[in-house]
């Protein structure tokens, strides 16, 4: 499985079918990546933040939170 798939993965707890397009964009609007699959380890720490912003959008502050550490740490 790629690291992709492991956040959609996480994603998926907190968003449900709108999961692998919040982090598609997530990740080439702000990690300036042209495709998901470019998705590095070292990019889950940006990742991770912009989780928690564009998340708390839609979800309550606390819930945002928690997705953001998730995919933080995917990393360990």
């Amino acid at each position: 499985m790629s690291l992709h798939d492991d956040v959609v993965g996480v994603a998926k707890i907190y968003l449900g079918p709108a999961a692998e397009r919040f982090v598609n964009r997530q990740v080439t609007g702000h990690l300036n990546k042209a495709v998901s699959s470019e998705l590095t380890a070292s990019d889950l720490e940006e990742l991770a933040k912009w989780c928690w912003l564009s998340g708390r959008l839609v979800m309550p502050e606390e819930r945002a939170k928690e997705f953001g550490e998730r995919v933080r740490k995917l990393k360990a």
